[in-house]
């Protein structure tokens, strides 16, 4: 996380202009918080795209034909706004005011004029940046969306965002080669998602197809751990499939729809039981928590996963945060 509250408050403004323009594409700027800007950035890769997340204040962005002749990334660029305010943006002869919730799809080829209108804590969004050949669809249909403000609290739109916002907020956890796999998934949703926009379904690679097909179940039934209901027929129908097809997406992976909602339970409830402000929760009501209806079976799931049983496992989690704070005070010591 890079902030400019870390600098001295003469170079702030300055510092952001010349890190955007360097690491992204060169562009202009100016704010009328210029004399103490304050805004952070995390600029992540996931193969060959890139993921920025940007919060930040008034601001006057241009990018102009002298800038693109200076330096083209040749990329198109995804902007998801994630809170605080509103952003204006000129492009290819089209402007739009996007709010939070909105996709905006821009190109770097062609100039932009874009302006920032934060709420109290600034503007929130993430940009993802991608080479245009790795979008396996006719540019011209493509460059129809440049511009054009798309939904994304619904559908795929919905689908993309949450992905890329917790693949975001996960990736400390990541090694290289998972940030190359998630890339490429992120890339399959990016075209899923232009390819509807657009009504090429049809032109999207079977793979990309299947592997946002994937992305959305797993969404499905991460978001619906909780319901003791869930089950193969239930994310089926939610997906418009029939349980046989479920079934074989998930032996592709070699494993089972059942086993894949009973795996993330379990590693749900066992975040749970290593939770010290869940400490006095009832073991059997962490796991009925998490979609668990009768207390033995998530005891004899758990143990069978994980070894030992829920209760001791918490346990054992409990002598081990002791044990470290111990070690914390001796060092502090």
């Amino acid at each position: 996380m890079l902030r400019s509250d870390e600098l001295p408050v003469a170079d702030r403004f300055g510092w952001w202009c010349d890190f955007i323009s360097r690491t992204l594409m060169p562009t202009t700027f100016t704010s009328d918080q210029a004399d103490d800007f304050r805004a952070t950035a995390r600029l992540l890769e996931f193969g060959t795209l890139g993921v920025s997340v940007l919060s930040q204040p008034t601001l006057h962005c241009r990018r102009t034909p002298a800038l693109i002749r200076r330096s083209d990334p040749d990329h198109y660029q995804m902007t998801l706004m994630l809170r605080g305010g509103s952003q204006g943006f000129s492009h290819c002869r089209r402007d739009v005011l996007m709010q939070v919730g909105d996709v905006v799809l821009s190109d770097t080829s062609h100039p932009f004029d874009a302006w920032v209108l934060p709420e109290e804590h600034g503007v929130g969004i993430i940009l993802l940046s991608v080479p245009r050949e790795e979008i396996p669809l006719p540019a011209a249909k493509v460059d129809r969306l440049l511009a054009v403000p798309l939904p994304g609290t619904t559908g795929m739109g919905a689908l993309l965002s949450h992905f890329v916002t917790r693949m975001a907020a996960e990736s400390a956890s990541c090694r290289p080669q998972d940030a190359v796999r998630l890339g490429s998934i992120t890339l399959d949703l990016i075209t899923a998602f232009l390819a509807h926009h657009v009504d090429l379904d049809g032109a999207v690679p079977p793979e990309s197809r299947q592997q946002a097909l994937m992305t959305g179940i797993h969404s499905f039934i991460e978001t619906n751990l909780a319901d003791p209901h869930l089950s193969p027929t239930a994310v089926a129908a939610a997906h418009h499939i029939s349980v046989r097809y479920l079934h074989r997406l998930f032996q592709q992976q070699g494993t089972s729809v059942s086993s894949w909602i009973r795996r993330r339970r379990l590693e749900r409830c066992r975040r749970d039981l290593a939770e010290p402000q869940l400490s006095t929760r009832p073991v059997h009501a962490i796991g009925t928590r998490w979609g668990f209806s009768h207390a033995a079976d998530f005891s004899r799931a758990f143990r069978a996963a994980y070894g030992v049983p829920p209760g001791d496992y918490r346990k054992r989690a409990s002598r081990s945060r002791q044990c470290a704070d111990r070690q914390e005070l001796c060092t502090d010591r």
